[in-house]
């Protein structure tokens, strides 16, 4: 599946949907005559402010039945509970919109003056309504574009995180075992990127997620809106692979890699293997805490490392039982 915010529809301005519903009134008007005319475009107005707001807020997937990672990921971004706080306002404004309409639809019926003079009150009430939660359509709007185009990371399919502090190899790595497959996608809460790559073992399917930016410092090195983010990354994550590099040439001090590495086994529950990169530049044997070694640039041991994580990661497809006869 793609990701529930990816096809969400342009949400209008308050101005572009009044001159919408006016001017689709003013033609249905034109099509009839007397208080009918009136009438028609009463409803044609009322209708199209209605239904347009319901339409949004329709489409907007349901919160509360969101998969956590993408919950998380969304609360981040946009807050979730202030995005449902602008979206109940929408679905006020069509409630009241359709009320109006009810309530002057009757006092349509008598001579054509009185008629018109009821019909401009009642679109006059309804353009207060709409140009109330102008702010409210400008925050679901801007919701929307940050939302619409995060990464497709897929919960459902068997997820490697791959961590480390910067310069480490990460991206790298996802680079070289995943090749032409990466998607990069910028998250709105951060300056840097995230990868993500799909490589295939035993004909099952995993996405590799680098994440720079979010997992290459310490928790109480991020700000609320990364803190989050790592959050909805506990739900996607089947496995972590955290790089280290032992050589200095990231500048970042082993011991502050290891920092790093012990945070992530405290966060994610799930399996961490850990690797020392860049065989070829350091001397010595690696660090206690690593669980192999690579070389990125000579390729050594690299597709063992991408299978230890891959074993590690544990996933067995679910399989159709056939039925006993």
């Amino acid at each position: 599946m793609s990701h529930p915010f990816e096809q969400l529809p342009t949400t209008p301005r308050s101005e572009e949907l009044l001159d919408k519903a006016f001017s689709r009134a003013s033609r249905s008007g034109r099509a009839k005559r007397g208080t009918d005319a009136q009438q028609s475009m009463l409803l044609t107005a009322a209708n199209i402010v209605s239904d347009n707001l319901q339409n949004v807020v329709g489409d907007w997937p349901d919160f509360d039945r969101l998969d956590p990672f993408y919950y998380e990921l969304a609360d981040a971004i946009v807050g979730a509970d202030d995005l449902r706080q602008h979206l109940n306002e929408l679905s006020w404004a069509a409630n009241k919109t359709t009320e109006i309409r009810y309530e002057y639809e009757p006092r349509l019926s008598g001579d054509l003056e009185t008629a018109r003079k009821f019909r401009k009150q009642a679109f006059a009430r309804i353009a207060d309504v709409v140009e109330e939660i102008e702010d409210d359509l400008l925050a679901v709007a801007d919701a929307r574009e940050k939302l619409r185009d995060l990464p497709d990371i897929r919960p459902d399919e068997p997820t490697i995180v791959v961590a480390g502090s910067p310069n480490v190899g990460k991206s790298s790595f996802v680079n070289d075992v995943t090749r032409a497959t990466n998607e990069e996608a910028a998250y709105p809460f951060t300056t840097t990127e995230i990868q993500i790559g799909h490589v295939e073992a035993n004909h099952i399917k995993y996405q590799i997620v680098d994440t720079p930016g979010l997992l290459d410092r310490p928790a109480e090195q991020r700000n609320p809106s990364e803190s989050q983010a790592v959050s909805a990354l506990e739900h996607a994550a089947d496995a972590v692979l955290v790089v280290l590099d032992p050589s200095g040439d990231s500048g970042y001090p082993l011991e502050t890699q290891l920092q790093l590495r012990a945070d992530i086994l405290e966060r994610f529950d799930v399996p961490v293997v850990t690797v020392a990169n860049k065989r070829d530049r350091f001397e010595g044997d690696a660090p206690a805490e690593a669980d192999s070694v690579m070389s990125l640039e000579t390729g050594e041991n690299v597709q063992h490392v991408l299978d230890a994580v891959i074993e590690a990661v544990g996933y067995e497809p679910e399989l159709p039982i056939d039925d006993e006869r």
